[in-house]
């Protein structure tokens, strides 16, 4: 299994996005991750990346409609988002008592 440390810095967005929310669709993912990184963000970029977390078991895509998938964090992506974090606090925490 890939780790989240092989991840993308867009793909570690994107499962942070999908955490915040139930059963996201793309366009609801997309339309946030071009509010927070303040850019435009295609389908070309945002479909390919969404495609690589649910082949990493770190999201499940399901369908609304025939047109409409959502996304959701498997057990498997949230266990990865806590070690990120917890690894990033780590060292954020060692760097602010020097």
């Amino acid at each position: 299994m890939m780790t989240i440390f092989a991840l993308s810095g867009f793909q570690r967005d994107l499962l942070i996005v999908i955490a915040d929310h139930d059963q996201p669709s793309g366009q609801q993912i997309k339309a946030d991750l071009e509010d927070a990184r303040d850019e435009e963000i295609n389908h070309g970029r945002l479909y390919p990346n969404l495609d690589v977390l649910v082949n990493t078991d770190y999201v499940e895509k399901g369908q609304i409609d025939r047109r409409t998938n959502y996304y959701e964090l498997t057990d498997e992506g949230r266990t990865a988002l806590r070690e990120r974090r917890e690894w990033e606090e780590q060292y954020l925490r060692e760097t602010a008592l020097a």
